[in-house]
């Protein structure tokens, strides 16, 4: 489990304090370890207090992160950089809120509770930020390479049932 560093979100936005830091993958939580082939990796963030256009209290969360996934078709592993930067609206009312996110669809917003746990912020947008299917442009695998050269091809193999049958 990750160490949280903790906020108080409301306070933050409205002192329009600034955070900056810098983590090893490996300090990240298990949930984000999942999705990965190793916990090698830095990631580096700035969470940023302030009044939207609507003077509502928001945060700003950027976030930079160089991690290894697996390749779907090789299986090594591969660099990949996830980059986010959210604006999350905080509410103290959930009527407020659900009025809000009626008027406007894209909006991303949380109810704010007396703490909050950046790390978890972080964890979660690199999680969202992560590809479903990642590939090399070019494998390099041998072993891949010639289990596609050993394998047949489909349409080959049609075409002498259908020369064999006439």
């Amino acid at each position: 489990m990750s160490n949280p560093i903790l906020i108080d979100p409301l306070k933050f936005a409205r002192e329009g304090r600034e955070m900056t830091g810098k983590m090893p993958v490996s300090a990240l939580d298990e949930r984000v370890h999942s999705d990965l082939s190793d916990t090698s990796g830095t990631v580096e963030y700035t969470v940023e207090g302030f009044r939207d256009g609507s003077s509502r209290l928001s945060l700003r969360l950027r976030v930079n992160a160089d991690v290894m996934v697996s390749c779907q078709r090789c299986l090594e592993a591969m660099p990949y950089q996830v980059a986010t930067d959210v604006v999350v609206t905080l509410f103290t009312r959930q009527e407020k809120l659900d009025e809000a996110v009626e008027l406007d669809e894209t909006l991303d917003a949380i109810l704010a509770l007396e703490e909050l746990d950046v790390v978890a912020m972080i964890e979660d947008e690199i999680i969202m930020g992560l590809p479903h299917s990642t590939k090399h442009d070019e494998c390099g695998s041998e072993a891949l390479t010639r289990a596609k050269a050993d394998k047949p091809n489909p349409f080959a193999v049609l075409a002498t049932l259908k020369i064999s049958k006439s």
